[in-house]
């Protein structure tokens, strides 16, 4: 294999056992995958868990991929879904154990920066405070808005794989913007 195969071509390899074949879809989406789970969940260690999860799951149910549709989009379905079960997951042990030690990723984005790199440093806040805030949205919402202005996708792809109506797609990342703007930055708000 040399790489110029096409998604659904090595699906269907890999649906008949071809390891390489899987490994090289694997290598394709790895990155955009956790980028996506990434912002989502809004923390690197629960999107590569959830990545790690989605990539299993596609590997389980490569004989039902149907090849018409795009294997980036139908991979980008099972991981949304598995970072929602991870998420309920969550909400379960925070109601039974308390959030304390789950959430605490303050340690986390405490950096310590090298001298002269206040710049790259405000950019990571930055970039943070949006992973935050969006992964703060509701499912609904965060979904439309990840799959449409981070991800690329068409209002109409992002309809199909969420199974709703280009409609619904166009009123949720609507109200996801206006939720973010009200979150970030509160003097762009209607009255300020």
């Amino acid at each position: 294999m040399d790489g110029a195969e096409s998604d659904a071509s090595l699906a269907r390899l890999a649906a008949e056992g071809d390891d390489k074949a899987f490994a090289l879809l694997v290598r394709r989406h790895k990155e955009p995958l956790y980028r996506l789970l990434r912002r989502y969940t809004g923390d690197a260690d629960e999107a590569y868990e959830a990545a790690h999860e989605a990539f299993i799951a596609a590997w389980g149910a490569l004989k039902r991929y149907d090849s018409s549709r795009s294997f980036g989009a139908w991979l980008r379905t099972i991981a949304i879904n598995k970072a929602r079960d991870r998420g309920r997951r969550m909400m379960v042990r925070r109601a039974i154990f308390g959030s304390k030690g789950l959430d605490d990723t303050e340690a986390l984005e405490t950096a310590d920066p090298e001298p002269g790199a206040e710049h790259a440093v405000l950019e990571d806040e930055q970039a943070r405070r949006l992973d935050r805030a969006v992964s703060r949205l509701p499912a609904a919402l965060k979904e439309a808005l990840i799959l449409t202005a981070f991800e690329g996708f068409s209002q109409q792809q992002a309809a199909q794989s969420l199974g709703v109506s280009v409609k619904t797609i166009e009123t949720r990342v609507y109200r996801a913007r206006k939720l973010l703007i009200d979150q970030l930055d509160p003097d762009l708000r209607p009255g300020a």
